[in-house]
């Protein structure tokens, strides 16, 4: 089969078409002939080096597929509700940049009604992510505010539209007057240009000095001293990148004083049967909002598989908004 190969770290020319052996499903598993793949953040940083492959996982990047169910045990088929030639959606530990790409069956999800594969292929990572941070760690209720640090990232368009359709006022920030209007028509009740405005600031002011309940960050680094103060009694952080960097300083007498929780994730290393939960939870609540069209994929570039490193440098340039996906119908 063709893979997307990681040839050396560094940057995005060393991604290189190549040839692989096409994996097999073991127990538990199917094999999924992919038509498209989602690319993520967390795919640059395994480029970059600086995102270790769990242990077992293939070392081809890639942490989402859609296809079609190629193969796999007929009775674990039957009771997961799927059959061969089943047009599936999902979460893999790593190899999602081939032609052929093995999932364990608890992680996988039928394409909802409606969508294309293109559309399918940009779900699993995000939702997965912000449905366990957002809704599992973070415990985002109807009627809370919540922020969403980065708005226009994969992340951010899932978690706006999700919180949004939950019942929560939902503020956002954003790196250019663009990006805040794609927000503000995703769902959210404002949005922030980080760049022109401090968010502490607009945060004191859009709630009237009361703080919102939840924050989810991908930044972390200098934003946590002020997502700490930007919080209400009962508030919850919950950091899920490090844009930002790993070290920061706040204010741990408002963690006291504010009964505050800090947390945070990883979703690669997680076990299977967490990740099944995940892929339960969404099936039954967030794939039926999805089919119905109330919340839709923000897909912003198609690239060919071939062109995967075009793909990794726009990422890189911040300048999309949504998610990129690769197809391989002409790799």
């Amino acid at each position: 089969m063709q893979a997307i190969e990681i040839t050396s770290y560094g940057a995005p020319d060393v991604l290189r078409l190549a040839e692989r052996p096409a994996p097999v499903a073991g127990a538990g598993e199917l094999l999924i002939r992919v038509t498209a793949s989602g690319v993520n953040r967390p795919d640059v940083l395994q480029r970059l080096g600086l995102y270790p492959v769990p242990p077992g996982a293939s070392d081809i990047p890639g942490l989402e597929v859609a296809g079609v169910i190629e193969q796999g045990d007929a009775a674990e088929l039957s009771m997961a509700g799927f059959k061969l030639g089943d047009r599936v959606c999902a979460l893999v530990a790593g190899g999602g940049y081939a032609q052929w790409c093995v999932a364990p069956i608890g992680q996988c999800l039928p394409v909802p009604n409606g969508l294309n594969d293109i559309q399918a292929a940009s779900l699993p990572e995000t939702f997965f992510t912000v449905w366990s941070n957002l809704m599992d760690r973070g415990r985002l209720a109807a009627g809370e505010t919540v922020l969403i640090q980065g708005g226009t990232s994969g992340i951010g368009v899932t978690a706006i539209q999700l919180a949004k359709a939950m019942g929560a006022r939902v503020l956002a920030t954003a790196g250019s007057d663009e990006k805040c209007a794609a927000c503000l028509a995703l769902g959210a009740d404002a949005a922030i240009n980080y760049k022109t405005l401090d968010f502490q600031t607009e945060i004191d002011r859009l709630t009237q000095g009361q703080g919102v309940d939840v924050i989810l960050d991908i930044v972390a680094g200098s934003y946590v001293a002020r997502e700490v103060q930007s919080l209400r009694e009962d508030g919850r952080l919950v950091i899920i990148a490090l844009q930002g960097g790993v070290k920061c300083e706040f204010n741990a007498g408002l963690v006291l004083r504010r009964r505050l929780t800090l947390t945070g994730s990883t979703l690669r290393p997680r076990p299977v049967a967490f990740k099944a939960e995940i892929a339960q939870a969404c099936l039954k609540t967030v794939w039926p909002l999805l089919a119905s069209g109330k919340i839709k994929p923000v897909i912003h570039s198609v690239f060919a598989a071939a062109d995967a490193a075009r793909a990794h440098a726009l990422m890189e340039s911040n300048q999309h908004i949504g998610k990129i996906v690769l197809t391989w119908e002409k790799a």
